[in-house]
This record gives C-alpha cells, sequence and structure tokens, in this order.
C-alpha cells in the first residue's frame, strides 16, 4: 500500500501515526511520516561485498534502494513463510532504504505521552530501541532505523572531512541547547558544536525534559533567561513530547518565544517542511548536514548579538 497524503497529522499535537509490523512472534512500529510504501516482496539483485544484513538492491520505480533484511539486523530467526514477506520502503537522513519484515498488521494513532523510553527494566536493547508502546497485552516496539542503517554503512553517518573546515574558529559562549533522545546523534552533535566554537552545551533526551526545564527558567530568572540559554537545537521523534510540539510551545510563550529554536532532524523532507514552520520553528536542517546547521546556528547567533 501506498501512504496518502491525508495521513499526516496536523502540526504540534504532540501525536503519531506508527505502522505495525511483525518479525517473528515480536511487534514493532515506525513512524508513518518515515513510510514511502509498503510492497509485496520483489526480486533482490545482489551486490558484491555486502554487509550481511544488506539483501541486495532493488528498483522501484525511478529509485534504486538498498534492501535491509530486519530480522537478521536484530538478531531474529529468518521468516517462516518467506514468500508473505513485506518490504517497508521508509525515507530518512534523505536516503530511501527498504526493511524487509515478516508481516504488516494496521496503523495506530498515538500520542508521544504514551511511549516510555526503553531501560532496563524492559530487557530490551536500548541502543537499537527508542521507545516502547503498550496496546493492551501487547508491547511495541519503535526502533531507532537510523542507527540500524548507520551500523549497516557507517559511511552514511560518519562526519565528514568537510567538517575540518570548522577548525580554527572563535570560541562562542553562547548557551545552547541540545534535545535529541540518541545518545549517539547527542555525542555526534557534541564533536560538530565543539568544533564550531561553541562548547556551551547543554543535553536533554526528550521534550519534555527540555520544556520542565525552560519553564523553570522562566520561573527563576523572568525576563533574564536569555542569559542562561540563546538558542534551541531539537529532533522531531523523541518520547514523551516530540520536537513540533517544544516548539510549539516554545512558540507560543509570551517569553520563550523570542528563543530561536533549529529542529535538526531525519525527517526533514520538501513534503514535511510545513509542519516545522506551521509551529514556529526558525530553522529546519535535515540530518547528517552538520555544516548546513552551523552556518544556521551562526547566522541566529549573528542576530542576538547584532539585537535583532
Amino acid at each position: 500500500m501506498e501512504k496518502g497524503k491525508g495521513i499526516l497529522l496536523e502540526s504540534g499535537t504532540n501525536e503519531l501515526e506508527i505502522v505495525e509490523f511483525s518479525i517473528g512472534n515480536a511487534q514493532f512500529g515506525i513512524n508513518v511520516i518515515k513510510v514511502r510504501e509498503i510492497v509485496e516482496l520483489m526480486p533482490v539483485f545482489k551486490i558484491p561485498n555486502a554487509h550481511p544484513c544488506i539483501e541486495g538492491i532493488i528498483k522501484l520505480r525511478d529509485s534504486i534502494m538498498k534492501v535491509v533484511d530486519l530480522a537478521r539486523a536484530l538478531n531474529y530467526d529468518p521468516s517462516p513463510r518467506p514468500e508473505s514477506d513485506k518490504l517497508i520502503v521508509a525515507e530518512f537522513n534523505q536516503l530511501k532504504v527498504a526493511f524487509r519484515v515478516h508481516g504488516v498488521s494496521r496503523i495506530h494513532r498515538i500520542s508521544w505521552e504514551q511511549i516510555e523510553q526503553p531501560s532496563d527494566i524492559y530487557q530490551v536493547d536500548c541502543n537499537t530501541t527508542i521507545g516502547i508502546v503498550k496496546m493492551g497485552d501487547r508491547i511495541i516496539l519503535l526502533l531507532d532505523y537510523e542507527k540500524i542503517v548507520a551500523e549497516i554503512s557507517p559511511q552514511s553517518a560518519v562526519l565528514s572531512d568537510s567538517l575540518k573546515v570548522l577548525s580554527d574558529r572563535e570560541r562562542s559562549d553562547k548557551n545552547i541547547m541540545v534535545v535529541d533522545d540518541s545518545a549517539t546523534l547527542r555525542s555526534f552533535l557534541k564533536q560538530v558544536l565543539t568544533e564550531a566554537g561553541y562548547t556551551n552545551l547543554s543535553y536533554y533526551n526528550n521534550g519534555s525534559v527540555a520544556w520542565d526545564y525552560l519553564v523553570s527558567l522562566v520561573q527563576d530568572k523572568g525576563e533574564q533567561l536569555f542569559e542562561e540559554i540563546q538558542l534551541v537545537i531539537t529532533d522531531i521523534e523523541m518520547p514523551k513530547m516530540d520536537g513540533h510540539h517544544l516548539t510549539k510551545r516554545i512558540k507560543e510563550h509570551p517569553l520563550l518565544r523570542k528563543l530561536p529554536v533549529v529542529i535538526f532532524s531525519s525527517l526533514i523532507t520538501e513534503d514535511l517542511l510545513h509542519k516545522g514552520y506551521a509551529v514556529g520553528v526558525d530553522a529546519q536542517i535535515s540530518k547528517p548536514q552538520y555544516l548546513d546547521l552551523i552556518g544556521t546556528i551562526d547566522k541566529l547567533i549573528s542576530s542576538i548579538n547584532n539585537g535583532q
């Protein structure tokens, strides 16, 4: 099935829709926004020296993309009925990839507040799982698809040598909030921002924690809060509160609305830019365009310095 435009939700509602699929007896979910379509299994062209989890490539319409055997990537047994497997065609980080799964069931509309962050209590791999959804007596795991693809194809996530152009820059004393639930991405951002001269950084693993901090700043500092924080960088997909809803709250607040917000996400596409602008974001950059991110931050910081 092909994803319809009507499935996209209004901006800033802190809701999402997930496609539920199965691998073995386990249930997983993927954000509908990442899904381009779901198709029947088709012939796959083998490629030499490919990672064991990459079955090969397919040509779907005008796009050529890799096929990732998600069961193998997660160390699950192969499908007992491979002829009934499906391909979930996803797009993020400016690339398309087809995930082979054992079955696709339905779409759920849920709130990010319903999604719990993984912990040792659930005995799941916190490096691969970004969220846990309880559906009655069932559990649906939301996976970190970007990390899975990055581990299979490291070149898609490695910081480019072009970042060397950031060396020998002046240090900045501006305080930047980084809101991202991925420890890997927070580490990348720390490396990039530090290299670019931005060393006063604070980190938050979801929008709810970041919002609580901002509210406490308003209560404690009032108009002086901008001495504590000058800019926010936020991901979109995060448990408890997503980046769109965080931005919406900031831009609707009488004081915080002056705070520049940059959305840095794998979900920035031509079709979805309107969602960020609808909640008042100052800029949107697609992962992994780190140099574009730094250029945008430089402009916003320059505006602050010039009192604009």
